[in-house]
């Protein structure tokens, strides 16, 4: 006889919650791919060894089990990585963050507005001249790497800097600019491209940049368009377009 006890419920809805948060959280940072796939094997695997004890295709699955994290941290190493990040600073923690470090989140928003309002007015000066511009601003992961493709600055952030290295005849407005620790650390970076198909035919490559670097990383990337002027912003795998100033500015002052 089955013996179902109150432990047993609390283990399944606890099992049920933790499978729930994982799922949103990997929805957000953009890695819900990975959680569709080890879910689909799982399925799988329990239903070769323990419903239908297939033994020879259940063998092979075990033995896939046994080793299956470690090709998963291979395979999907960044996805991780975002992942985790992604966890550590995820707004459910913010409660924790505001009780021990009060201070530092007040420096924090400082430092925030400090950069917030000089973008906002840049990107909205470069969306009525048309003048295409890539912003990336980092946020936990830290962006090195795309850093020492391009050339390095170390500047203040300054509306009008930001303006005239995306001006037509500079020679870095090409590439993107990268924001980082409240300074302009480098212009002219070379970002990975997304090949997601989803993508309007009407976004350009800088869009695709833009929701690269976004899907590789937590960072935030402001996209303005040469085309049409219209502002967007990709993020945590995700683009949205046609933002206005207002919306714009919500976006970046929401940023850890």
């Amino acid at each position: 006889m089955l013996n179902f006890s109150i432990k047993d419920a609390l283990d399944i809805v606890l099992v049920a919650l933790l499978l729930y948060y994982i799922y949103k959280l990997m929805k957000e940072s953009g890695t819900i791919n990975i959680f569709y796939g080890v879910m689909a094997f799982i399925v799988v695997w329990a239903l070769a060894s323990e419903i239908f004890e297939m033994r020879l295709i259940g063998t092979i699955l075990d033995k896939f089990m046994s080793i299956g994290l470690l090709i998963l941290v291979i395979l999907f190493q960044d996805q991780i990585k975002r992942f985790l990040v992604e966890l550590g600073s995820h707004k459910r923690w913010r409660f924790l963050r505001n009780i021990f470090g009060h201070h530092k989140n007040e420096m924090e928003n400082q430092r925030l507005q400090a950069y917030v309002m000089p973008i906002v007015y840049a990107c909205m000066s470069m969306a009525k001249s048309k003048t295409g511009a890539l912003i990336v601003i980092q946020q936990k992961m830290p962006l090195d790497a795309y850093v020492m493709t391009g050339d390095q600055i170390d500047a203040k952030i300054n509306s009008r800097l930001i303006e005239n290295i995306f001006f037509k005849n500079s020679p870095l407005h090409d590439g993107a600019m990268i924001v980082a620790n409240g300074k302009i650390v480098a212009a002219g970076c070379i970002l990975p491209v997304s090949h997601d198909s989803d993508i309007p035919r009407s976004l350009g490559l800088r869009h695709r940049s833009a929701l690269g670097i976004a899907q590789a990383t937590d960072a935030l990337a402001i996209v303005v368009s040469e085309e049409t002027g219209n502002i967007s912003v990709a993020y945590r795998g995700e683009i949205f377009v046609k933002l206005t100033s207002a919306e714009l500015e919500n976006r970046l002052s929401q940023l850890e």
